[in-house]
């Protein structure tokens, strides 16, 4: 695959998984009513009789998906993330419990969905994801790793919550020369002063700050963690030991989302002061996803400020 071909995420995504279901014809795909929105109307334009809409109906999505794994399908669910989280229940007990073979391949993640407010914006996802024994979570950084991480997520056995946004797609990891596995961080820009580590769209925000920050004379290293969990320790635990200062920013609530997950690796290997940026409180109506985190402060002037507060 050609890396950053696509702009927008969802596009990404949506064309992506045709050229995988191309490859594997176990693969089906589920949706709950989103299929234009989320892009996987491309596969269903591809594979009729691969695709399947149970209308506005998440739980039975889940269960439905279930069944088709338990009978040796691939299902990969296509649905917003808010509204996935409506079935959390039915993914939990009939998908975690069992470690069904079910892939959650969510658009609209965060603050993508700028338009239509707070009521569609998942900001608490990644929290409720990561506590549900056999789910792996990863978050993609832009449209390049859509296409990079895309065909591991599909390949790899067991559950997986993937989380996406929807237009908004900054150029983070287009052109870099790496082969995407689960479980692995990936330094976008090595330093010794500060690192900052995230996940998602807002690491074009961390490398302009880390670019602001070496005009001051703070070495300063951008880590992307596109896996939640099993998130990547070891590289965790390097830089905290090398910088000795961690700022860590999300799309995301700061409770129980990535900055959390790096901090209970912190806390347990290598203590080191840190900051926290991302969501505090339910979003708002915007014009664009880059209005809303600007003004929540999920942007690199904020990661400037709380780094300066580490240096101090």
């Amino acid at each position: 695959m050609l890396q950053g071909s696509f702009y927008s995420i969802r596009e990404a995504f949506g064309r992506t998984l045709v050229k995988l279901g191309e490859e594997d014809k176990d693969i089906v795909v589920i949706t709950a009513d989103v299929g234009d929105s989320t892009r996987a109307s491309y596969f269903r334009e591809k594979f009729p009789d691969r695709y399947f809409n149970v209308g506005i109906s998440e739980q039975d999505m889940v269960n439905f998906a279930a069944g088709l794994a338990a009978v040796g399908k691939k299902p990969v669910v296509a649905n917003f993330a808010m509204f996935t989280m409506r079935a959390w229940e039915q993914i939990r007990n009939t998908t975690g419990r069992m470690n069904l073979n079910v892939k959650f391949t969510v658009t609209h993640a965060g603050y993508s969905d700028s338009g239509d407010g707070s009521s569609h914006q998942a900001l608490e996802d990644i929290a409720l994801m990561r506590t549900i024994p056999n789910f792996k979570v990863v978050v993609p950084a832009d449209a390049a790793e859509v296409e990079r991480s895309l065909p591991v997520i599909i390949k790899e056995q067991g559950p997986i919550y993937y989380r996406m946004g929807r237009e908004y797609s900054p150029s983070i990891t287009t052109g870099m020369d790496y082969k995407f596995e689960i479980g692995k961080a990936y330094v976008l820009k090595d330093g010794d002063d500060l690192a900052i580590m995230g996940a998602g769209v807002v690491l074009w925000d961390a490398l302009k700050a880390a670019e602001e920050l070496e005009k001051m004379g703070i070495s300063t290293a951008v880590i992307n963690v596109p896996t939640i969990k099993p998130i990547d320790e070891n590289t965790i635990e390097y830089y905290a030991r090398k910088t000795g200062r961690i700022v860590t920013v999300e799309e995301h609530t700061i409770y129980g989302g990535v900055g959390s997950a790096i901090a209970e690796v912190v806390v347990q290997k290598y203590p080191v002061p840190m900051r926290f940026i991302g969501s505090t409180t339910f979003g708002r109506s915007a014009r664009s996803q880059r209005e809303l985190l600007d003004y929540y402060g999920i942007n690199a002037e904020n990661i400037i400020k709380k780094a300066l507060e580490l240096m101090k």
